[in-house]
């Protein structure tokens, strides 16, 4: 997209957009908002509406109680769907259970117990607050260290960051694959490849990355991950979280949360607990049906979609967005606090200047949803499923207008 396009411009790259039909298979009421928030919610999904009246109606009012003969295998049957469309693993690896924040507790906790003697936890200081403040109370806790990497804001920890953090007392790394705030993508292989040198293990958030981004975590060697479902995966407000733990560590690693789910025969009722065999271990109470289920649809439209295809149009629409932030507001005093690099960008763009919270809070009450993340940044989430190019010439325009005094 040319530094100062037109509305033409921006209609033709719709017009040639192969993704673009997939729009239609959302729910959206109103055509004149433009949202680009679906990075901190997705939008909902036509068929996850219908299936889910079906569900009440025929499941759970029809079934009752004898839902649970198929239902048990929910949590299991849809992390498979992810690990083999989402994110790069084998089947038996990924479970969709409670939230991201339950599922990295368990798996800090348990990576912590798996390297005793080690008393050292690296992470950086721009990672997700709920990770941090789940490692700050873990390291309460156990009497540990945490050892913060303070890496660039915008460009986030690189490989050489994290090996210089490392030694043999240092047990787990713990990282976001894509930073919330400015959309830097970590070198997921590089960073768990120097984390083995060390002999840690390394715990993955990608709750920016599943959907929106490429991920490999069997070809990384990555050892366990976590990532949310209602951003770019669209499985709605508060849908489960999904948690991955390699083949390799599942007779190794021990779910500190032993809840009656993740036993073995648990209707059995037996005192004692003892593990599930493979991932289903890592579950822990019963698991929301009615959540999965969204959580199922937005993955298969996903799936179906491609995330070769959706890469390539995230790239096209930040690429867009960083253009016309060049044009339009670089003048007016705004700086970029995303990568330019493509390959080093996921699918948001965060563009900064003092007033941003205002200008956000304006930019609402304009018809363009987005978000504020402290100190300075206005996100930009352009999920590449449900945005236009269209939309985003249009939401930079009223931004402008906004900056300039002209709103």
């Amino acid at each position: 997209m040319p530094s100062d396009p037109d509305r033409a411009g921006a209609e033709a790259l719709d017009a040639a957009d192969p993704l673009a039909s997939f729009r239609d298979r959302f729910v959206v009421p109103d055509p004149d908002l433009i949202y680009l928030d679906g990075n901190s919610l997705g939008r909902l999904p036509a068929r996850t509406a219908e299936r889910l009246r079906g569900l009440i109606r025929d499941e759970w009012g029809g079934d009752l109680v004898r839902g649970w003969d198929h239902w048990v295998g929910d949590p299991t049957r849809v992390g498979d769907a992810i690990a083999r469309d989402i994110v790069g693993a084998r089947p038996g690896e990924v479970v969709v259970s409670d939230s991201t924040t339950v599922n990295f507790y368990k798996l800090a906790a348990a990576a912590l117990a798996a390297r005793p003697g080690r008393r050292v936890v690296v992470t950086d200081r721009d990672n997700f607050p709920t990770n941090r403040y789940v490692l700050e109370g873990l390291a309460d806790a156990r009497d540990l260290e945490i050892r913060w990497i303070a890496a660039d804001p915008i460009e986030g920890p690189q490989p050489a960051d994290v090996a210089a953090a490392l030694d043999r007392d240092v047990a787990v790394v713990a990282l976001s694959h894509v930073n919330y705030r400015s959309a830097a993508i970590a070198d997921l292989a590089a960073i768990t490849a120097v984390a083995h040198d060390a002999g840690a293990l390394t715990i993955w958030d990608l709750s920016h990355s599943a959907g929106s981004i490429p991920v490999d975590l069997d070809a990384a060697g990555a050892d366990l991950a976590v990532g949310c479902t209602y951003k770019y995966l669209n499985g709605g407000p508060g849908s489960p979280a999904f948690l991955y733990v390699r083949t390799a560590l599942q007779a190794e690693l021990r779910n500190p949360i032993q809840g009656w789910f993740g036993r073995e025969e648990q209707f059995a009722m037996a005192q004692g607990w003892t593990a599930r065999a493979g991932i289903g271990a890592w579950l822990t109470g019963t698991p929301t049906i009615l959540a999965l289920a969204a959580v199922e649809e937005g993955v298969g439209v996903v799936a179906e979609a491609g995330i070769s295809a959706i890469r390539d149009k995230g790239i096209a629409l930040t690429r867009a967005a960083i253009a016309l932030h060049d044009a339009w507001l670089a003048p007016l005093g705004f700086t970029l606090g995303s990568p330019r690099d493509d390959a080093r960008r996921g699918a948001h763009v965060a563009v900064r200047r003092g007033d941003a919270r205002h200008l956000c809070a304006a930019l609402i009450q304009a018809g363009v949803v987005t978000d504020f993340r402290e100190p300075d940044s206005i996100r930009l989430g352009l999920s590449p499923l449900t945005t236009s190019f269209a939309d985003v010439r249009t939401a930079i325009e009223r931004l402008r207008d906004l900056a300039s005094g002209g709103g």
